[in-house]
């Protein structure tokens, strides 16, 4: 994802602080983004370095774990840095797909109470879904998982209280 930091657009930005503008337990925070798979040393330096009261993981649309049902080596890395990131006990959000809600829960990430998972459902051009759209939080399967489903209207999620316009994201200072 391109960003436009307070001195232009930057691609291989890898660490950046801000204020946490994303309505989550975190908001309003002196926050460490954190982009891609980095050493916790630097991470743990940084927020130090930075006083930040939260470190948000998977900036930038940056989480990718690979493809972890067919080589589930291929997310160690990421499995590392984020068990070792939640043990220094700083609120943590990782910001991930909803597809990879199962590697999320295989991970136990949730088990810390510092833990904030951030689920990105992209839904793009979604005012044009107009008034009566539904979002559907489904099971992987009849029964599987869930006692059952949630629907919501998508217009009273789109709550101005839970906005956050794009202007919000311009104020972060690139490390």
């Amino acid at each position: 994802m391109k960003r436009d930091y307070t001195n232009g657009i930057k691609d291989d930005v890898e660490f950046f602080v801000g204020t946490e503008v994303e309505h989550t337990p975190a908001f309003g925070l002196k926050t460490l983004f954190v982009t891609g798979v980095n050493p916790t040393e630097t991470i743990q330096r940084l927020v130090a370095q930075h006083g930040c009261e939260h470190i948000y993981l998977g900036a930038n649309m940056s989480f990718d774990p690979g493809n972890f049902l067919e080589d589930p080596t291929s997310s160690d890395a990421w499995d590392h840095m984020i068990k070792s990131v939640l043990e220094l006990g700083v609120l943590t959000t990782l910001d991930f797909d909803v597809k990879h809600v199962e590697w999320v829960l295989e991970g136990c990430y949730a088990e810390h109470d510092n833990f904030i998972p951030q689920i990105s459902v992209k839904i793009p051009y979604i005012e044009q879904l107009r008034y009566n759209a539904t979002l559907k939080i489904d099971d992987k399967d009849f029964k599987a998982s869930n006692p059952g489903v949630w629907c919501h209207s998508l217009h009273d999620l789109l709550d101005r209280k839970a906005f956050t316009p794009w202007n919000k994201y311009t104020k972060d200072e690139p490390l």
